[in-house]
């Protein structure tokens, strides 16, 4: 799935950086690689690190696309690149590798409803939902985000049964008020001072 989003972004004349990097070689998961933990207590013990949430959203010919995504980070200040991480077996993932481009919607204490609409599979995640263009990229800014980053994809490398994905931010904003939605032990929670 990699490898081919990186030949389309090539094709469709995705920024230089993309072509300065090999497409990853995707390969199944050796056993010599697994865990000698049963994956369930993998996710109950990490469940322990709690997170942010955001919603990773996209625009192609298609139309809108997007997915709950909890593994999001600021990567580099110079250049400026964040990183989020999608499962293989995203069925989102290849629409917005072949935008090559996306928004991530940074979610506030009040928007787990809408965490969870786009966190479904097989529903149309934008039903009710409204957004408008991001100003570089035109992926869709969902409405009442507390912040919110403009990126265009510029590396995608394989990490296990995961896509790491680095954007290149092209554009961000941020309202000075909200707290927000973090995710711990499975439940939604608030920051609290």
């Amino acid at each position: 799935m990699a490898a081919t989003a990186v030949r389309y972004l090539r094709s469709a004349g995705a920024p230089t950086a993309v072509e300065h990097h090999p497409a990853p070689r995707l390969r199944a998961v050796r056993d010599d690689e697994r865990l000698p933990v049963d994956p369930a207590e993998f996710r109950r013990v990490l469940g322990h690190f709690a997170s942010g949430v955001t919603v990773v959203t996209s625009l192609d010919p298609g139309g809108p696309a997007g997915f709950a995504c909890q593994s999001f980070a600021s990567l580099s200040l110079d250049p400026p690149l964040i990183a989020f991480m999608v499962a293989r077996t995203s069925t989102t993932w290849p629409r917005i590798a072949r935008a090559g481009a996306f928004c991530v919607n940074i979610l506030g204490s009040d928007q787990g409803e809408l965490c969870l609409g786009f966190a479904r599979s097989g529903a149309d995640k934008f039903a009710g939902v409204a957004y408008d263009p991001a100003p570089v990229t035109g992926a869709p800014r969902l409405e009442g985000v507390p912040a919110w980053v403009d990126c265009t994809i510029a590396q995608v490398h394989t990490g296990g049964d995961h896509l790491i994905v680095v954007g290149r931010v092209e554009a961000l904003g941020a309202e000075d008020e909200g707290a927000p939605l973090l995710f711990h032990r499975g439940r939604f929670g608030r920051f609290t001072p």
